[in-house]
């Protein structure tokens, strides 16, 4: 082990048993329960039975369902993926594939097996994954990599870790041009910019649901006051329009608190208010969708979508492609640094603060739905990736 890569292993060492009391008391949490002593303690979290095969390595839910044209053409090769949190957990289980959390970085010497090549997404930089790999005589490619605005300088001031850690990879998929500038300050190499790979995914509805006969806005993938704003400018376009109003929070522990707080606004509003999990008949003025899996098939009966994640700074925005698809008219935050890229190719958006969320949907009406007009080739990395 180098001199620095030893450094890091005891930091890391010394970190996890100072931060060990705090691990014990997250795992009693809904949301880590399976993650952190899966992650942290290797409960129910061994190695992959295989070797020599392909490793994915990804955040969470929106990374894990982008690998799916991309697994489809490794059909002859063993495929492994480790992820990082519950909903990616969940989403990778639906491949043919080994799935794993990945373990605290001061388990992967011991715990990572010698695979052929290991592609990591998006930003999950870890410094001992890479050399861990890359020590057992793995290929390290960096797909759908890109380096957040509201991280480039703090990135810029670690470069000199960053050149270490990027030392060992063998070639960069930047999502743009901004990117592989980004990732050429910190001293990557063999960058080649493709795009995002979420635009080469397959999005379709899995159920079909009847729609109600007048407009139906979801606002999907919510988080913490998102609803509140939406929930105030909803009550209020309610006196305008005879429209109906579906909550889908992003995270699934959240459903309940989200319940109690449509509850009050629509004992405030007079309106009446309903459970996905009880009734999918769309009966009632506001529905909570408390399932998880569903959101594609209620943008597919939806006239407007109100996209979570970018009305606050600290979330960094979701996944338009899909409303897009469908030819819901959006209606978003300004805050999506993480899908940037994206929402390049997404037209007619309206991007609003979270005041302004009645006004954009009074808009609406005037405007034509959202639509998507952009596609990438990924075979340069499914060619690189089956590389000998």
């Amino acid at each position: 082990m180098k001199p620095f890569t030893l450094f890091y292993f005891i930091l890391s060492v010394v970190l996890y048993a100072v931060a060990l009391p705090l691990l014990v008391y997250l795992s009693f949490k809904q949301k880590y329960k399976k993650s952190i002593p899966a992650r942290f303690f290797l409960f129910n979290n061994p190695k992959f039975k295989n070797s020599d095969g392909v490793w994915f390595h990804v955040c969470s839910y929106g990374e894990a369902g982008a690998l799916k044209p991309i697994i489809k053409h490794l059909s002859n090769q063993n495929i492994m993926i480790s992820t990082i949190t519950q909903t990616g957990y969940a989403e990778a289980k639906k491949y043919d594939a080994e799935v794993r959390y990945l373990p605290y970085e001061m388990f992967l010497p011991f715990w990572a097996k010698k695979q052929k090549v290991l592609i990591v997404l998006e930003a999950e930089f870890w410094f001992l994954l890479f050399s861990v790999l890359r020590a057992k005589g793995a290929r390290i490619i960096l797909l759908n990599a890109r380096i957040p605005d509201n991280s480039v300088k703090s990135y810029l001031q670690f470069s000199w870790f960053y050149k270490k850690l990027l030392s060992h990879v063998e070639v960069v998929y930047a999502q743009s041009e901004t990117d592989k500038n980004r990732f050429l300050a910190l001293g990557a190499r063999n960058i080649e910019v493709i795009g995002n790979i979420k635009l080469a995914g397959e999005i379709k509805k899995t159920k079909e649901y009847k729609k109600p006969d007048v407009e139906l806005i979801v606002a999907g993938s919510t988080h913490p006051t998102e609803e509140e704003s939406v929930l105030k400018s909803f009550v209020e376009y309610r006196k305008q329009s005879d429209a109906k109003l579906v909550i889908v929070p992003r995270h699934p522990e959240r459903f309940e608190d989200v319940y109690k707080l449509m509850q009050a606004y629509a004992n405030k509003a007079d309106l009446t208010l309903g459970r996905f999990s009880t009734s999918k008949e769309f009966e009632t003025d506001m529905i909570l969708l408390d399932a998880m899996g569903e959101l594609n098939n209620i943008y597919a009966i939806s006239d407007i979508a109100i996209l979570g994640g970018a009305f606050k700074p600290d979330v960094g925005g979701h996944n338009p492609l899909e409303p897009a698809f469908f030819g819901c008219k959006i209606i978003t935050g300004k805050h999506f640094p993480h899908q940037k890229e994206l929402f390049k190719y997404v037209h007619h958006v309206q991007y609003v603060e979270p005041d302004e969320i009645h006004k954009a949907l009074m808009t609406c009406r005037d405007l034509p739905p959202s639509m998507v007009e952009e596609k990438i080739d990924l075979q340069a990395v499914i060619k690189k990736i089956l590389e000998v």
